[in-house]
């Protein structure tokens, strides 16, 4: 599915995968600042997912995996925020009316955290590379997804 066709917090989703590109390539400083942009789009305070939260998942586990990215602790922070998402679960228990939308952002936290989930199998990966702070990120995480 085309980004553009997909919304995040700002409305359309399509700058995304620029930001992920500056967190993949860029400098830490660089790096650092695409991520709270991205962070901002798609797991807005930490806890409220769009509907590109999903389809963002995928590549924020494989910067996660790779070396040369400066900020990869924030990277799995950001997926374990992602996989305690229940803003709208828990607003959506207060007022079902909620899940008549058509767009239905329960089912965008539900599809983010299976995103998430999907990809757990880099978890052991992650906490066996020594790094203390990406193994304290990756340990929570783990913690989440009841790994």
């Amino acid at each position: 599915m085309p980004w553009s066709e997909i919304q995040d917090s700002s409305g359309s989703a399509a700058a995304i995968p620029g930001l992920l590109r500056k967190v993949a390539r860029g400098d830490a400083e660089t790096a650092r600042a695409a991520l709270g942009d991205l962070r901002k789009r798609i797991c807005q305070y930490g806890f409220v997912v769009e509907q590109a939260t999903a389809a963002t998942v995928p590549f924020l586990w494989e910067l996660a995996q790779w070396p040369q990215v400066s900020c990869r602790a924030q990277i799995i922070q950001l997926l374990k925020n992602i996989a305690d998402a229940r803003q709208w679960e828990t607003t959506a228990a207060a007022y079902p009316k909620l899940l008549n939308h058509r767009e239905n952002p329960v089912a965008w936290e539900r599809a983010a955290r299976q995103a998430v989930r999907a990809r757990r199998d880099g978890l052991e990966r992650l906490l066996a590379e020594g790094d203390s702070e990406i193994a304290r990120a990756t340990t929570e995480l783990a913690r989440t997804l009841g790994d």
